[in-house]
């Protein structure tokens, strides 16, 4: 009921919105008129924008000056324990990290397969192989994952795919509990989001590869390029504006990786990130002023990556 409400009811308050605004306007001037035409067309989709996206991100900042419970204002005092708190610094020293790995492995992984599927005859069933885990939540691929690293003590049977795996393979290997360990539980978490974003940046890649006139290439290998000569100074060059878009995109997960923290750690052993520790400073802690803080923290992180985004779009649009 409420689905046909919605199919029904959309189009016909559009619809008597644009008999209302047109009746408003029609007793003035052509040239108020026209004036004004755009901004009245414009003014719901601006009030939505206002409701949902201005005034929560301005109330999030207000409330990033405040105490625990949003009633006295306690100045930067928030963004000093964001900076200064040893858990925040971790958070930031993880972030980095997966914005550096994350980006760089799923980002190189998806071009190589993207490169090593083109002209294979199966094309179509690998790369809809590789691209299975994107249907698949970061919670559930998080739980299979989880049983992936399980860890028993040297000497039990390991149920764990991956210790059961090395310990066949390498007589010696002892058992590592890769999401205890702090050494490599981090780079464990980030292998887990590479798995399920691969499959995304191949798609995107693969499509752009395709749009590569193969009677350039075919060129290049006449006059005697290799393959690596081919892939190093012709698809890489033409293919680098969809490897920023692509980047761009893995770069901001990056910056907002929860999920699969929260289901695998909960951000103990040293792997938190930022937007856990804003959810249990908000959730577990009941301290809105610390967890408005940290997400404006995280909000400014991202502007300058949309801001070059941006910037690298007018520039394209200037050239052409």
């Amino acid at each position: 009921m409420l689905a046909l409400v919605v199919v029904a009811g959309v189009p016909a308050a559009q619809v008597g919105y644009a008999y209302l605004v047109e009746a408003l306007i029609r007793p003035l001037p052509e040239k108020t008129q026209w004036a004004l035409r755009p901004w009245l067309w414009l003014a719901p989709a601006l009030a939505f924008l206002g409701v949902f996206l201005i005034y929560p991100a301005l109330n999030t900042l207000l409330l990033s000056l405040k105490d625990a419970r949003s009633a006295d204002f306690v100045g930067l005092q928030n963004y000093v324990f964001a900076f200064t708190n040893r858990t925040m610094l971790i958070a930031f020293r993880n972030n980095l990290l997966w914005l550096v790995f994350f980006t760089f492995f799923t980002v190189g992984f998806g071009l190589l397969m993207a490169v090593l599927t083109d002209r294979v005859h199966y094309e179509p069933l690998a790369k809809s192989v590789m691209f299975m885990p994107m249907a698949i939540s970061f919670v559930a691929a998080s739980v299979i994952w989880k049983f992936v690293y399980e860890f028993r003590p040297e000497g039990v049977a390991q149920i764990g795919l991956l210790n059961a795996l090395l310990s066949s393979l390498i007589p010696e290997f002892q058992p590592v509990a890769w999401l205890v360990n702090q050494v490599v539980n981090n780079f464990a978490l980030i292998m887990v989001a590479v798995w399920v974003w691969v499959g995304f940046c191949l798609v995107i890649l693969s499509a752009a590869l395709k749009g590569i006139d193969p009677a350039l290439l075919e060129a290049a290998r006449v006059d005697g390029a290799t393959e690596w000569q081919v892939f190093w100074r012709i698809m890489i060059p033409i293919l680098s504006t969809t490897i920023i878009v692509v980047a761009t995109t893995m770069v901001i997960f990056a910056l907002k990786a929860f999920d699969v923290v929260y289901v695998m750690t909960n951000g103990n052993f040293n792997t938190e990130v930022i937007a856990n520790r804003m959810y249990k400073e908000m959730f577990n802690f009941r301290h809105f002023g610390r967890a408005s803080a940290i997400a404006v923290i995280l909000f400014l992180a991202t502007i300058p990556v949309m801001v070059a985004n941006v910037r690298r779009f007018r520039g394209q649009e200037a050239v052409r």
